[in-house]
């Protein structure tokens, strides 16, 4: 059943309820009048309860939906300043490397220092994102959660 067709049916028991109570206080007086109030009451409270609690798990349920699909997809936590800032350092780190290098081995020394240098940026850069190439995952509100910025 849908929400809409649930809402008619609970209201169509609660009339029936109310219209049982009623005609039970005319066939019994109004000594039993509290009595037959406070049990319809009682009946109210556990409906709407009841329907309380379903409205909160179907939230939990559909909030730990969302934290599941988060949590499943690429973590993109390092920002442009984080990025900017690795390879001021590398490049400053890189004199010094060549020097070495270079005095150590001449140029192959330089090449391996070098080649240590690419890598390293190169792992930074394509770290978090789909492919060696590829673009870092975006998710704006209202748009295509798979799309992908270049």
């Amino acid at each position: 059943m849908t929400g809409m067709e649930t809402t008619g049916a609970h209201d169509a028991d609660l009339k029936k309820d109310l219209s049982a109570t009623l005609h039970a206080r005319r066939d019994l007086g109004n000594e039993y009048e509290s009595a037959l109030i406070d049990s319809f009451l009682e009946k109210v409270d556990q409906r709407i309860d009841d329907s309380v609690e379903r409205r909160v798990r179907r939230q939990l349920a559909e909030q730990q939906m969302v934290v599941a699909r988060d949590s499943r997809g690429p973590k993109s936590t390092d920002t442009f300043g984080e990025r900017f800032g690795f390879a001021i350092v590398s490049l400053v780190l890189a004199i010094p490397l060549s020097a070495i290098g270079g005095g150590m081995a001449d140029l192959p020394g330089l090449l391996v220092a070098w080649a240590g240098i690419v890598g390293v940026n190169a792992f930074q850069a394509t770290r978090g994102t789909a492919g060696l190439f590829g673009g870092r995952r975006h998710r704006g509100d209202g748009q295509d959660k798979d799309a992908w910025e270049d």
